[in-house]
């Protein structure tokens, strides 16, 4: 430790080293203010990259080496080249390189210059006798602007119970809400939270950011009778019995204020698909199964895999038998084969979720849904998942995604998520990056990136340190959006960063360039280099979504009656007295409230109007959305209802039920999909966004 009992700096040398291996050796939380990372942050940071650092000695040897890699390399391992544009790196190669470039599509050219949009192979020979190979990634410049401005729902699809859910939503609800979204209510899109595959367990953890895949979707969100063997299950009376449970669940849920209870849905899904599995696919159906298993490959059958494993040894893999722990190993090849059975099982199952997402996003664009629906993808994966096990060459051992100490967070953040190593994502021209992508624009018509700064750059936090001592890694952020151009042109979709928080300077712009858009909530929007009051509807960004809260926030009725910070009073989580965070929740508030009112946007209030102060405010604040210039605009499915409770109180774990959460009304009683449907109050805001809806 230093004299003044703050960690001991990185030395020079180890400075050196870092900036060149992309490690921050600093940060700044505010413009002003700067913060030194700590020589074991940086140190820790750099092992898991494989460079030692041990001793003076080994950072001088790794510094030189690096040096003399970089200064002898003629390629780095992915080059990127966008569509209309030349390349830097390629402009800087020695005159007289010749270029060998191996399409995508099987062609061979010697030159860079009008190539089909992929990820080529480049080999380039210089004269004085150096040669590289690298991936060459061509992308359009940006990807299209949504052509007309659209309305949308945001969900979490476990919160929308119908009278046909099993006791939590699913994806026949969600091809429900999108056609009667798009055909009744003009909408644009439908946005639900991540529905990647979850790490078993008991109980499981229910957020769905720390998924155990990314690239597969949870089965639990199957809507079981739409699986057409269903029909054909030979032992009814077991499936009248589990429809009678699942009825059960429901009622439950709806009726008697349980919470949702995503195990018990999926124990009697889970014996509901057994049932079905037994049942002969047609000629038909197998052709199609046999293509999805060619089309995943090893992916597929390495997730598969883990699943089968994890019933046998539980889901921590690193607890499984030393030589399991190994996807590749021979040990595991031959576990496969016994467990066969299982390994099919599990495939059939991501098979026939694919297939309801597609069906779901197929309903959407023919209820004349411009964009359809918008996935999330979560930032990381779970530590002991099927990702971090089938990937394992591809996370930086030992660290932990996080976020630096901030103003709203003196101890910062650690999220529990490995994080993916930057070189050996380059060093595969992106390949697992590029399949994820691929996977999730099968069937989404948008895809939000949860927390999208990190495709610049992330916190990464040493295993057993706190938060405080972690450091920024960078990544090639124009590689990570080539990728994410070129892979969301190919499927016609949308892009929404979710941008908010602390920005570094450039990100915003860097992103609107490529035609990513953003993401603005009202409260947020604030002259934060002004007079920090609510910012003016024209002054919003154009290329953003737009909303006035999200699930990791209050719904809009708990913040304009202050509800949510009673909340958090109740749950002890307030750092100053409760009159004062009262006072400063009602001086935002009112800021905004007056803003509308000085605009003309807040009235029907009272009396013979029928709408109640309450709805009139949360009807305000979306027209003051309506007049900004955003291309697209959010409705928060619970506040259509008064809704109070957030689905998510960041802060929190077991003091409240975070993800478990039916949507409710005013009275936190259970409103299900068809009452939605007919509710005047949820009509009343959508008809507040008629101009944003096609004739």
């Amino acid at each position: 430790m230093t004299a003044q009992g703050s960690p001991e700096p990185p030395s020079e040398d180890l400075s050196r080293l870092a900036a060149l291996h992309g490690v921050a050796t600093s940060y700044s939380p505010s413009p002003d203010r700067t913060v030194a990372a700590s020589a074991t942050a940086v140190a820790l940071a750099l092992a898991a990259l494989g460079i030692d650092t041990g001793t003076p000695e080994a950072t001088r040897a790794a510094l030189a080496a690096r040096e003399r890699e970089l200064g002898e390399r003629l390629l780095p391992p992915t080059v990127v080249l966008w569509s209309g544009a030349t390349s830097s790196v390629l402009a800087a190669l020695p005159a007289g390189t010749g270029l060998r470039i191996e399409t995508e599509q099987g062609e061979a050219r010697a030159s860079a210059e009008q190539l089909p949009p992929g990820v080529h192979r480049l080999t380039a020979a210089a004269p004085d006798g150096r040669s590289a190979e690298a991936h060459l990634v061509v992308a359009p410049a940006r990807l299209p602007t949504p052509t007309a401005r659209s309305y949308g729902l945001l969900v979490q699809l476990y919160s929308l119970l119908s009278r046909r859910s099993w006791g939590m939503g699913d994806l026949g609800d969600l091809a429900e809400l999108t056609a009667w979204a798009g055909r009744a209510l003009g909408a644009g899109f439908v946005q639900v939270n991540p529905l990647h595959a979850a790490v078993p367990g008991a109980p499981t953890d229910p957020s769905p950011y720390r998924p155990s895949s990314r690239r597969f979707p949870d089965p639990v969100h199957l809507r079981v009778e739409d699986i057409p063997e269903y029909a054909y299950v030979e032992d009814r009376e077991r499936l009248q019995t589990l429809l009678g449970r699942a009825a059960e669940l429901r009622e439950s849920v709806l009726e008697k204020g349980a919470l949702i209870d995503r195990d018990a849905v999926w124990e009697l899904k889970r014996e509901a698909l057994e049932l079905i599995r037994e049942v002969e696919l047609g000629p038909g159906r197998r052709a199609a199964y046999v293509d999805f298993l060619a089309e995943q490959g090893e992916a597929l059958e390495d997730h598969a895999t883990w699943y089968a494993l994890a019933e046998v040894h539980g889901s921590d893999w690193s607890r499984w038998p030393a030589a399991l722990r190994d996807p590749r190993s021979a040990e595991t090849a031959r576990a496969r084969g016994e467990l066969m059975d299982r390994v099919d099982f599990h495939s059939r199952l991501a098979w026939l979720t694919d297939t309801q997402l597609t069906d779901a996003q197929r309903a959407a664009r023919e209820a004349g849904m411009p964009v359809g629906i918008v996935h999330d993808l979560a930032v990381g994966v779970h530590p002991e998942g099927a990702d971090a096990w089938a990937q394992q060459e591809y996370f930086a051992a030992g660290m932990s995604v996080g976020a630096p100490p901030d103003a709203f967070n003196a101890r910062g953040q650690d999220w529990g998520l490995p994080p993916w190593r930057p070189d050996r994502l380059a060093e595969s021209g992106y390949a697992p990056y590029r399949r994820l992508l691929k996977a999730l624009f099968r069937y989404a018509g948008a895809l939000r990136i949860d927390h999208v700064m990190g495709l610049f750059r992330l916190w990464w936090v040493p295993q057993g340190h706190p938060p405080t001592e972690g450091t920024y890694v960078r990544y090639d952020a124009e590689a990570m959006l080539a990728i994410l151009v070129l892979e969301a042109s190919r499927a016609g979709a949308v892009v929404i960063g979710e941008d908010l928080g602390t920005v570094e300077p450039g990100v915003r712009e860097t992103l609107r360039e490529r035609g990513v858009l953003g993401t603005s909530v009202l409260w947020f929007e604030r002259d934060w280099d002004g007079d920090g009051r609510p910012l003016p509807p024209e002054r919003w960004r154009a290329d953003c979504l737009a909303t006035a809260t999200t699930h990791d926030l209050p719904p809009t009725a708990a913040r304009l009656t202050g509800e949510h910070v009673e909340l958090r009073d109740r749950l002890g989580l307030l750092t100053r007295p409760l009159e004062e965070e009262r006072a400063e929740a009602a001086n935002d508030t009112g800021e905004w409230l007056g803003l509308l009112t000085r605009l003309g946007l807040l009235h029907g209030t009272g009396g013979g109007h029928g709408v109640s102060e309450e709805e009139a405010e949360i009807q305000a604040v979306h027209r003051f959305l309506l007049r900004t210039p955003s291309r697209m605009l959010g409705i928060w499915l619970p506040d259509t209802v008064g809704d109070r409770r957030p689905q998510n109180l960041p802060g929190t774990w077991d003091q409240y039920p975070n993800w478990r959460l039916p949507i409710a009304d005013a009275e936190s009683r259970p409103v299900t999909l068809e009452e939605l449907a007919g509710s005047p109050r949820l009509h009343a805001l959508i008809d507040v966004l008629r101009p944003v809806r096609p004739e």
